[in-house]
């Protein structure tokens, strides 16, 4: 019997390795789903996130382990219940916008017919193309293609949804309008797992989070239960202008305080186990002229680098890894404006 016989988890993943040639990417990776979740693939770009999802779409197979997609072996026997984002954009640039996602909503199983014109239609109007019927999808931005490619994806209203990098190339309003879509998704009790790799994103949309790092999974959990388990007690303070040498310094001899780290230039102080947090902040405050003292509440950018912390070398390094956790990295597509 397979594992997803009663249908409680979507997906699930057990032992499941892939290389290409000599390059292992992915290793030993367990990965569940459960039905109706919205579940992050997060980690670097190169962490094994887009062969994670291929593997799951059946377009990579795995040299060894076991998989089940919606209670069968393979995604190619659920194939018009699922949705998918691919992470490279592609549409069939010669085609227009409606005959284009009217032949993608019969290829999932839709009946042609005035009904899914207009279910196209409303879609179009709802992402703000709806004067784009008529229009070859080679003549679209990269922003705009993107959209119509996510309403191809969710036009038959599947029963799981798989994103990867959804948010990728698209600037804040557009980013800002898909998320909202997704949120709709999930809320209409559907399944979504996407991957990114702006940390940002996923603490914005997740009910659970899985991280991977170089091929292997390192963090499984929902986001409370990784905040709970990641959260070091710590202050930080922002000394007023010109005293911040001096007002990290008392600020390490106060009592309660177990040492102050510098992260992003900011100053937090580690409190002491059993140490009541408030208590320490009083006496910050009471210490030293600030201009803020707050929690500081862990976020996955500071889980994910406490975890590989011990694989980076160098300060330029964790700040090249930070910037691409925020989506500062070059290595991603420039954001840019679409209607």
């Amino acid at each position: 019997m397979m594992w997803g016989a009663a249908l409680t988890n979507a997906i699930e993943m057990r032992g499941v390795r892939k290389t290409f040639g000599p390059k292992v990417a992915v290793e030993g990776l367990d990965l569940t789903v459960p039905e109706g979740s919205l579940t992050g693939l997060i980690g670097p770009n190169g962490a094994g996130k887009t062969t994670t999802i291929r593997m799951v779409m059946a377009i990579h197979f795995p040299d060894r382990g076991e998989m089940s997609i919606l209670g069968r072996k393979s995604a190619v026997e659920s194939k018009d219940r699922i949705g998918y984002l691919p992470e490279e954009r592609g549409v069939y640039k010669k085609m227009k916008v409606g005959p284009f996602l009217m032949h993608m909503g019969r290829l999932k199983g839709l009946d042609s017919g005035p009904a899914l014109k207009q279910r196209v239609a409303d879609w179009l109007e709802r992402v703000g193309l709806g004067d784009c019927w008529k229009k070859k999808s080679e003549e679209l931005s990269k922003g705009m293609q993107q959209k119509v490619q996510f309403i191809s994806a969710v036009l038959h209203e599947p029963d799981l949804l798989i994103l990867d990098e959804p948010f990728s190339g698209l600037d804040p309003v557009n980013q800002r309008l898909l998320r909202d879509l997704v949120l709709e998704q999930h809320r209409a009790g559907r399944t979504v797992i996407f991957s990114t790799h702006v940390m940002f994103h996923a603490e914005q949309l997740c009910d659970r989070v899985i991280m991977i790092h170089n091929g292997r999974k390192v963090l499984d959990g929902t986001m409370g239960e990784i905040r709970a388990a990641h959260d070091r007690g710590e202050v930080v303070f922002e000394p007023s202008e010109g005293g911040a040498d001096a007002g990290v310094r008392t600020v390490e001899t106060l009592a309660g305080v177990e040492s102050v780290r510098m992260v992003d230039g900011v100053p937090r102080a580690i409190v002491s186990n059993g140490m009541d947090r408030r208590a320490v902040m009083r006496s910050i405050l009471d210490a030293v002229d600030c201009e803020r003292v707050s929690v500081h509440r862990p976020t996955l950018e500071d889980v994910f680098i406490d975890i590989v912390e011990g694989s980076v070398t160098s300060e330029d390094e964790r700040q090249r890894l930070r910037a691409s956790l925020r989506g500062e990295s070059g290595a991603d597509e420039e954001a840019e404006v679409v209607s």
